[in-house]
């Protein structure tokens, strides 16, 4: 297997990384479901890229989660993880939300999944803040909503 040498550049003290590998996939219902060609792509092929991303991240002391392995504890995963084949139902997005939240609760920095307790660190506008009175800008409600009435406990 090829090493790949990667440097990351922290773009702030409070920005945290969690890789998700690439979970299964159920090659017979992706030819069921969408009537696909042999592309090439195979539940193998999805392990192997899963334990190469997770060695990386071992060795560059990042968390990550192995959905590969994840999705099939369950003895009917291939039956009930994905939609087509590929996609996720939602029993397979179970298993991503489980994974994420055991991540974060075992994580040795304070995690939020709130918006609003996220720190600032780039004060412009937002496009999806809504619009002001002109219909050309737009109001910043990150300082007008109340934190306290957002808080959401993990």
């Amino acid at each position: 297997m090829r090493k790949i040498a990667i440097h990351l550049k922290s773009l702030s003290d409070h920005i945290r990384l969690i890789f998700l590998t690439s979970p299964p996939i159920n090659e017979e219902q992706i030819h069921k479901k969408l009537s696909a060609t042999q592309s090439g792509r195979t539940n193998e092929s999805c392990r192997v890229y899963a334990e190469a991303l997770m060695e990386l991240c071992e060795e560059m002391n990042i968390k990550a989660i192995n959905l590969w392995s994840a999705i099939q504890t369950r003895d009917d995963w291939s039956d009930v993880s994905f939609t087509d084949g590929v996609h996720l139902s939602a029993e397979g997005s179970k298993v991503v939300v489980k994974e994420i939240l055991r991540v974060l609760r075992e994580a040795d920095w304070k995690t939020s999944l709130h918006w609003m307790s996220m720190p600032t660190e780039y004060a412009e506008d937002s496009p999806y803040y809504p619009p002001s009175s002109d219909g050309t800008t737009t109001i910043n409600v990150s300082h007008i909503i109340s934190r306290r009435c957002l808080q959401w406990d993990v």
